[in-house]
Parts: structure tokens; C-alpha cells; sequence
């Protein structure tokens, strides 16, 4: 694969174990728990797709997306960078479901990225509010995600998404999967898991699915001011 068909993340651990970063023509997700840096590394890959001189939108559902951090992230090509990232930030689910259903009009002309972050928390905060309508909600999620994958593969652009994660006890074991995961997994082409780790401002990226279908890799990431960067030094260790 040619490397303008990346994106690069900017972190070269990542990029390495992506062969140069996320496709374009595919969905990719990256979930954890909170702190994990999911938000900074979604940022970063915007940050990274405007360096390429492509548009990148991105869809803040959090309202978790400050002016200071891309600043931060992106140095002194700020105001180009600017120039290049779309802001759209969606209240309730129903206005994801817009933004999505018109995304193809959005993303036609030079478009290299869209971020979904976080793709489920609308979602969730409706299915609390509604819990009868839990069957139409799991519906439309999976009619949205449907949507992007193919919005992804015909337009040539990468389509990036984070995920909350939930509690799933399998057996008397509990494990850290991502909200809505069958869904999510199943139409994700890339996975990465971002675990905490006892030391303060490191985290753990597990890649759990990739187009080459390579078994699982990790490495060490720490999370900075100015974005993620390699721990070397731990991935060497692990």
C-alpha cells in the first residue's frame, strides 16, 4: 500500500505496527477507559491528515475537542491545520444520525479523514433516557456504523472512531470490552485497545485486529502535551 493511502497517527509505534498509518478506505477503532488518551490520539490523526494536506472532520460528541489542545498538538502549522479540520459537534443522537446521513455531501472534495469521538456516547446517553426504544437505538447504531464503513471504501477516505468501554462478566471474569461491541466490532477493519498501566501518563495500545490479520501486538505510549509519543524503552520490555 502506497503511503498516501495513510493517515499517519504521528506516533511511530502505531505507524509501524499500521504499516504507516490508518488506511484511507477503512474504519478503524480505538476504545479504553477513560485517560487513556483516545481524544489526543484522535486529534493527532486530524492533526497528521491536514499535514498531508487533506481536510479531516471532526464530530465531537464529548464536547471534549479545545482549540488549546490542537494548538498544542499541532506547533507552529496551526493556522494551516485550521484551515484543514471541520468541527461539528452533535447534542443528541439524532443529530449524529444528520450528520451521518449527509456525511457523503460533507466529505466529497478533498477529504482524507473523519473522527467520530466518541461514536457511542450519544447513543448511550439516549438508550438511558429511553430504555424502551433500546431496540430501534441498537438499530440505528448499526445503520450508522453500516454507513461509514461504506462512506469509507467509496470515497477513499479513513474513517476513525473511539468508543466508551463497559464492564462484560464472561465466566467469573470481567473484561474491559467497547461499548455497543458487536456492532462496533464487527464492521471496524482496525482495533486498538488503549489500556491504562500503573504508571502515570503511560498507556498500553493493544492492536486487536488489522488488515493483514497479524496476531495481537502492543506497545507503550505516553501521553503528552503536545500529543502521544513511543515509550520505547517499555515496548522493548513487554
Amino acid at each position: 500500500m502506497r503511503l498516501q493511502d495513510k493517515i499517519a497517527t504521528g506516533c511511530d509505534s502505531i505507524d509501524k505496527l499500521l504499516e504507516g498509518g490508518i488506511s484511507r478506505g477503512s474504519l478503524s477503532l480505538v476504545y479504553g477507559e477513560p485517560e487513556t488518551g483516545k481524544t489526543t490520539f484522535a486529534i493527532q490523526c486530524a492533526v497528521n491528515c491536514a499535514r498531508q494536506g487533506l481536510k479531516a472532520l471532526f464530530v465531537d460528541c464529548d464536547a471534549t475537542f479545545h482549540p488549546r489542545r490542537l494548538a498544542q498538538i499541532a506547533g507552529e502549522g496551526l493556522e494551516k491545520i485550521s484551515e484543514l479540520t471541520v468541527l461539528m459537534r452533535p447534542t443528541r443522537f439524532s443529530e449524529q444520525t444528520a450528520i451521518i446521513d449527509r456525511l457523503a455531501e460533507y466529505t466529497s472534495k478533498n477529504f482524507g479523514l473523519v473522527v467520530f469521538d466518541t461514536v457511542t456516547s450519544l447513543y448511550r446517553l439516549e438508550t438511558a433516557e429511553t430504555p424502551a426504544k433500546i431496540f430501534d437505538l441498537n438499530r440505528e447504531l448499526n445503520r450508522q456504523i453500516a454507513v461509514l464503513a461504506q462512506i469509507a471504501k467509496t470515497q477513499q477516505i479513513a474513517v476513525l472512531l473511539t468508543s466508551q468501554v463497559r464492564a462484560a462478566f464472561v465466566q467469573a471474569t470481567v473484561s474491559i470490552e467497547p461499548v455497543a461491541t458487536r456492532v462496533l466490532k464487527f464492521w471496524a477493519d482496525m482495533i486498538i485497545n488503549m489500556k491504562l498501566t500503573e504508571k502515570s501518563g503511560i498507556v498500553q495500545a493493544v492492536l486487536e485486529k488489522s488488515s493483514s490479520n497479524m496476531p495481537l501486538q502492543t506497545c507503550y505510549l505516553r501521553i503528552r502535551e503536545d500529543g502521544i509519543v513511543s515509550c520505547p524503552n517499555l515496548s522493548k520490555a513487554a
